[in-house]
């Protein structure tokens, strides 16, 4: 069998660890990249999760912070992202503790603030997110309109 490098055509690296995991030639097995692998499968769920979650949370703040513009195709998108989060929580029950942590909600509500901002024009939304984990999540729940001056 060819040697395949890791850096050089990672598809062939990966049909070539698999084989030698089936054939039983764990000596040959490039177990360093094997784990790191293993552990980037983890960070792209969590990236996913994050991804869903910014999606969902920036048509929430549209749906409150643009009352006149609201529209089925927005709820459609709501109850979609809803659905979707549902499923890859229940697909890898482990990224609950996402949900939980302060850090991976800055960062998801970093992202949510800028796509809003981006299309909506608007700059004047919350520093964190306002709505614990089990509203946002609440099919039957939309956030009632912001008020704007004038």
């Amino acid at each position: 069998m060819a040697s395949s490098t890791y850096d050089g055509d990672i598809v062939a690296w990966a049909n070539e660890q698999a084989q030698l995991l089936r054939t039983g030639l764990f000596s040959q097995l490039d177990i360093q990249h094997i784990a790191e692998e293993i552990e980037d499968v983890g960070k792209s769920e969590k990236r996913e999760l994050a991804s869903r979650m910014a999606v969902l949370l920036t048509h929430l703040l549209k749906f409150q912070h643009q009352p006149e513009r609201q529209s089925k195709s927005w709820q459609r998108t709501i109850k979609e992202r809803r659905n979707a989060i549902a499923i890859c929580i229940k697909k890898t029950p482990s990224l609950k503790a996402e949900l939980a942590d302060t850090d991976w909600w800055s960062g998801v509500w970093s992202d949510t603030v800028a796509k809003a901002s981006e299309e909506t024009g608007l700059d004047d939304f919350p520093e964190s997110c306002p709505w614990p984990i089990e509203t946002i999540l609440d099919a039957a729940w939309l956030p009632s309109p912001v008020s704007r001056a004038a």
